[in-house]
């Protein structure tokens, strides 16, 4: 068993061995007590859920006038995992498959760490921190029944980019390297499943060097090649932006990468194969209509680079990619001062050789570093969009971090534009549209709520667990100042961890 695949289970007491079907078959005759037992579930303080909250409901409205979003303190929230100090899970997916195998139709897709030599079944777990700008972490999946929707099923690495040992001695330095993670931030959906395709997509973000000096240890490559969007660059102050990179699979266990023809020209499919002799594959990035790669707009040192995060969702059989990017104007600017803005993308067919559409503004500027997420809403023809925000100054526990929500009328696109996100100043990043998360914190009323995303059904629009069917939705999100399982804080992202909420929407006037 590969250490970072475990778990603290004092944290979650629904996380114990999943493999005899004797469990599985009484937690299905219990799913429909899961909710109650899930709020009643008690929780050790290294990764708190939801506390008691005794103020009352407060709701707001969208959907242009027609819903309502109440914060009763009643919904249901939870912790998905606590990993151990060598893990970390971020951007968590769950996909509902259109076919029930076992272990069951909920597949799990996040970026979680990079391998690690294999080590004796006896030996702890090491302790890691994300300081290598080379890496992006893995893609790693798993699967599970819907009665255990709440509790992260056990995973494996499917796609990662080896990395060249550190030469510590070199570097030589005395203090902690500062922390970071690469973007890879994992996005699936099917394929054209009402053409017969059988294949689903997973579009991830890869980084290529665009400037900085390399460093001594790099290594050297041929004159004229161009590297590839996540070959290592081993320099310690390189400048890199994003670029979206694909892989295509019918199992969600074994994955063939987008990347170019021996020709250098064309579009293959290359198989990846864990531990495999020879070179791996190099990802060839995502072109839109016009052959130019999927690429974020400004360059910047590597841990501070932003854009193409989002989701893709169908809807009348085509794709809308919907992410945030850097406005173009402020790429001079600091990289924590540059605004985003929200733009849009589609495509008929995922397996051609140019997949988007050209970039399309939706909404804008939105905040630095905001990320997005739209969907068709569960049961209703709308879009619904959920954004990191910070709760307004006069909100209960004053303006911590939260993530907000909010629905347009009807499913024209121009109603995502045409939605008030943030109060001004912008820049601050409030808005009245908060869920009131209770979850997480490090215990002094601070909060992080990275890196979230929710529940989709195969087309990538919103569906919710079996046990929270009344539900509007099913939320996930990092916490990074939550404290860890194992009460040390040597990494802001391994150890810490990932959360789940449900919400409700309201019909105006329903009874």
């Amino acid at each position: 068993m590969n250490p970072a695949d475990t778990v603290d289970h004092a944290v979650n007491s629904a996380d114990k061995p999943r493999h005899t079907r004797a469990r599985a078959v009484a937690l299905l005759v219990a799913s429909t007590l899961a909710a109650a037992l899930v709020a009643a579930a008690t929780l050790p303080v290294q990764a708190r859920a939801a506390g008691t909250e005794a103020s009352a409901p407060s709701c707001y409205v969208t959907g242009g006038g027609g819903l309502e979003i109440c914060r009763d303190g009643a919904e249901a929230e939870g912790v998905l995992i606590a990993p151990a100090p060598c893990a970390f899970v971020r951007g968590v997916q769950i996909l509902r498959l259109p076919r029930a195998e076992a272990p069951g139709p909920l597949q799990t897709i996040f970026q979680g760490q990079s391998p690690v030599a294999s080590r004796r079944r006896d030996e702890p777990c090491p302790e890691r921190r994300a300081t290598d700008s080379r890496d992006g972490g893995s893609l790693r999946t798993g699967r599970s029944p819907e009665a255990l929707a709440t509790t992260l099923p056990p995973s494996a690495d499917r796609f990662w980019v080896d990395l060249p040992e550190e030469r510590a001695a070199k570097r030589g330095a005395t203090e902690p390297a500062s922390e970071g993670i690469g973007p890879r931030d994992p996005i699936a959906v099917s394929g054209r499943d009402w053409a017969g395709e059988a294949y689903s997509y997973v579009f991830l973000l890869g980084q290529e060097r665009v400037g900085g000096e390399p460093d001594d240890d790099a290594p050297t490559r041929r004159r004229g090649r161009r590297a590839g969007p996540d070959e290592p660059a081993a320099q310690p102050a390189d400048i890199r932006r994003r670029v979206q990179i694909a892989a295509r699979t019918v199992d969600f266990q074994t994955f063939e990468i987008r990347t170019r023809s021996p020709d250098g020209y064309g579009l293959a499919w290359t198989p990846f194969t864990p531990g495999g002799r020879g070179t791996p594959p190099n990802p060839a990035p995502v072109a839109d209509e016009s052959g130019k790669p999927i690429a974020s707009a400004c360059p910047a040192p590597a841990f501070e680079t932003h854009g193409l995060a989002g989701s893709i969702s169908i809807v009348d059989r085509t794709y809308h990619y919907v992410y945030t990017d850097v406005l173009p104007e402020d790429c001079g600017l600091a990289p924590e001062k540059r605004r985003t803005a929200l733009y849009l993308r589609t495509s008929k067919d995922l397996s051609a050789a140019k997949v988007w559409s050209a970039a399309k503004k939706l909404a804008g500027p939105l905040p630095p570093g905001s990320l997005v997420r739209v969907a068709r809403a569960k049961g209703m023809p709308r879009w619904a969009v959920s954004y990191t925000c910070q709760r307004p100054a006069n909100a209960p526990g004053g303006p911590v971090a939260d993530i907000c929500l909010q629905y347009t009328p009807d499913l024209n696109l121009d109603g995502i534009g045409a939605l008030t996100l943030y109060a001004d100043p912008v820049e601050a990043g409030r808005s009245p549209a908060y869920l009131g998360l209770r979850s997480g914190g490090d215990g002094s009323g601070r909060f992080d709520r990275s890196a979230h995303f929710w529940m989709t059904d195969a087309q990538g629009n919103l569906d919710t667990p079996a046990v929270y069917a009344g539900k509007a939705g099913f939320l996930t999100w990092l916490d990074r100042l939550a404290p860890t399982a194992s009460g040390r804080d040597a990494s802001s992202l391994y150890g810490r961890p990932v959360y789940w909420a449900t919400w409700t929407v309201r019909r105006i006037g329903a009874q």
